[in-house]
């Protein structure tokens, strides 16, 4: 499994990103655990791989989808942008197991269903980065029970 990323939307130019694309970016991480306690990988900034798109300046959602289109979250970009995005760990692709081939991470989110941008926007098996002048998608929970049954999804899985 490679890593592909796909940006759209609000961009001067769409980009797609593999595994080596992401690795030439400027703004690497190389332990997100330093930004995200307890979780691993090595990473690029957000806003990196947005500048390498040419996000347009009217811009102000980001709506992040994960690779099977069943789980999206729309968040505003002034919130997201020390998130990051872990796309190996070591010298390999992040494994799915791990959220991979790319996932995003928010530092500093809040609980689930209590802000704009919380752990629930931290989005796994991500493909595509659709930039926005307006919310877009968001399939995130929004009852208790909704974030309970997804939760215990996650834990299944």
């Amino acid at each position: 499994m490679n890593a592909r990323l796909e940006i759209v939307g609000a961009v001067r130019q769409a980009r797609t990103f593999d595994f080596d694309g992401l690795a030439a970016l400027p703004g690497q991480v190389a332990d997100v655990g330093s930004l995200v306690a307890g979780r691993t990988g090595g990473a690029v900034r957000l806003s990196e791989v947005l500048d390498a798109a040419g996000m347009q300046t009217a811009a102000s959602h980001l709506t992040v989808e994960s690779a099977d289109g069943r789980f999206a979250a729309s968040v505003p970009l002034d919130a997201v942008r020390d998130a990051v995005l872990v796309y190996r760990l070591g010298d390999s692709v992040l494994p799915a197991a791990n959220g991979g081939p790319v996932r995003l991470l928010i530092p500093d989110a809040a609980r689930c269903g209590r802000a704009d941008v919380d752990m629930c926007a931290n989005v796994k098996h991500v493909s595509v980065l659709r930039v926005g002048t307006e919310p877009g998608r968001d399939t995130r929970p929004t009852t208790k029970a909704e974030h309970a049954a997804m939760h215990r999804h996650d834990e299944d899985a």
